[in-house]
């Protein structure tokens, strides 16, 4: 039953297309028919040769199988041409565009994430980002080593300040609770280095 639906379905499908290839079929043959009317009647009230009047229905034949023939291959390039057009313009965001259209201008100063796959300018070529996926765009920066690459927020040391009060009834005491005290504060410095 399933079977008979899908069956039904595909051959009601099959039908609509075939419907809509006629109709297409049908102007066609009625611009051709005009066409080749039109080049009888004009032929005629100029007063050509037969001859002359048949290269033109010639003529008139060609170019109308030429033009349905290459439709296909212009809106393809159509869409090339739009799509190259449309990656110029956002590979120089932000530049005039002449008519006093600009394109936005995206800056990544402090990091971002590049969605979708994006073009580039890279030397004297292109690049081209977020082809596989989302990709993070990180600010690099320079340590106190010189060295260039990303630093995480932890590693801008702040100044520490530990502040330790002891109270001991006396020395003695004081001396006695020395490691304790001397391990309290290396765990307070470490734990001020990872921040936390």
């Amino acid at each position: 039953m399933a079977d008979d639906e899908i069956d039904l379905s595909s051959r009601l499908s099959d039908l609509r297309s075939l419907g809509s290839l006629t109709q297409s079929l049908d102007k066609s043959a009625a611009s051709f028919g005009k066409s080749i009317t039109n080049a009888f009647a004009k032929g005629i009230i100029e007063g050509k040769r037969f001859e002359d009047v048949l290269r033109s229905v010639g003529r008139s034949i060609t170019e109308t199988l030429l033009k349905s023939a290459l439709k296909p291959l212009q809106s393809s390039l159509s869409s090339l041409l739009g799509t190259g057009i449309k990656g110029l313009t956002g590979l120089f965001g932000g530049v005039g565009l002449g008519g006093g259209a600009t394109a936005p201008v995206a800056a990544f100063a402090e990091g971002g994430v590049i969605a979708s796959p994006a073009y580039f300018p890279l030397g004297r070529g292109l690049g081209l980002m977020g082809e596989r996926g989302a990709e993070a765009i990180l600010p690099l920066s320079r340590g106190a080593d010189g060295k260039l690459g990303v630093r995480s927020s932890a590693e801008t040391r702040r100044p520490l300040n530990v502040v330790v009060q002891v109270s001991t009834p006396d020395a003695d005491s004081f001396r006695r609770s020395e490691a304790q005290v001397s391990a309290a504060i290396a765990r307070a410095v470490a734990r001020g280095g990872r921040a936390l």
